[in-house]
């Protein structure tokens, strides 16, 4: 069974919701998701975010683009979206309790295509 806790957006969901007079139904399942992963964290079956991110970065750097923390065959699993150098995208699954990779997957940079020639000017 997989479990999904998207802690990039939460914050920004949660507050939209509580501007507009309370949570719906999808914000609720939020608000749970938020506790499940708080009592995770309590309970020592996971590293602050912060943290993991701090070891992740020595080895492989790039601008995080998006967090997801899963319960993964009975263990959290964070899965990050970094956009490296070079505009390369890297998606890693991280072991929430030990920091190590498990996965690492790599899209190469969008090709850039060079500026047409333009025709030379005409001299009057």
């Amino acid at each position: 069974m997989k479990a999904t806790l998207r802690t990039a957006v939460l914050p920004c969901v949660l507050a939209l919701g509580l501007g507009a007079g309370g949570l719906s139904s999808a914000h609720a399942d939020d608000r749970r998701d938020h506790d499940r992963a708080r009592a995770a964290l309590k309970a020592g079956e996971v590293l602050p975010l912060q943290e993991v991110l701090e070891k992740v970065q020595r080895s492989h750097p790039g601008e995080l683009l998006d967090v997801e923390l899963e319960r993964e065959d009975g263990r959290w699993v964070y899965e990050l979206k970094l956009l490296q150098s070079g505009g390369r995208l890297l998606r890693l699954d991280v072991d929430a309790k030990t920091a190590a990779v498990l996965r690492s997957r790599q899209r190469p940079a969008p090709e850039t295509k060079a500026p047409a020639a333009s025709a030379p000017e005409r001299q009057p």
